[in-house]
């Protein structure tokens, strides 16, 4: 072979690769990572630019507003008379003006002349009695019948009650003792007690004993 035939063979060879680089360098540049600006678009959300078919970028919804709820306060929070109270002495407390006739009035003096200045059990407790007997049959069916039953109640006399300061603080509670006693919405130590005495008179009585309260002592 000629001298001039080898170089153009060797041109044409040379050439032939030249465009192979060239083409593979091209397939490359399209499977190339996108530029920071279509990343930028992408990641800001979606614009005019016609959709090329990527996934929409997700959208998180907005939180919810979260309402706060506080507790009553204590001026809106009030008991009833038939509400179940923390203690005896809150449902005193919680007890309303009532008409005082007279039945009630002779369940709260038996309250007042025997228990007055005890604790508020003691006298529930001195209630209980006065009611039960008006159940019970042995006695009369009246709370003013069983308050004035001949030698029961020492603080009767002449078949009469006496005066009862009725603004004072003790008349206003054994009246809510009353209350309280006749709705039945507090249990008393000496539930089921027909029959009490003061502690320092020792009668000889066979009966059960029930409760030991204040200055009573409560039998059935």
């Amino acid at each position: 072979m000629s001298l001039r035939l080898k170089a153009a063979t060797c041109a044409a060879l040379a050439l032939s690769a030249m465009g192979a680089i060239t083409a593979s360098d091209i397939s490359s540049a399209s499977e190339a990572p996108p530029s920071t600006t279509a990343l930028v678009q992408e990641f800001q959300g979606p614009s005019s630019v016609p959709s090329t078919g990527e996934k929409s970028p997700v959208i998180f919804a907005a939180p919810k507003e979260v309402v706060q709820r506080t507790a009553p306060t204590s001026s809106q929070a009030s008991y009833s008379s038939d509400s179940q109270a923390t203690s005896l002495a809150a449902l005193v407390d919680a007890q309303g003006d009532v008409e005082v006739d007279r039945e009630m009035r002779c369940l709260a003096g038996a309250v007042y002349f025997e228990s007055k200045g005890e604790s508020f059990e003691g006298q529930l407790a001195v209630a209980r009695v006065v009611i039960n007997r008006s159940k019970s049959g042995r006695f009369a069916d009246s709370l003013c019948g069983v308050v004035h039953q001949r030698g029961q109640f020492s603080f009767i006399r002449g078949g009469g009650m006496p005066n009862i300061p009725e603004g004072s603080r003790d008349w206003r509670e054994a009246v809510a003792i009353a209350q309280i006693a006749l709705a039945d919405s507090w249990d008393s130590r000496a539930e089921g007690a027909l029959f009490f005495h003061a502690r320092h008179v020792s009668p000889s009585w066979g009966r059960p004993r029930l409760a030991s309260i204040d200055n009573h002592i409560f039998y059935r």
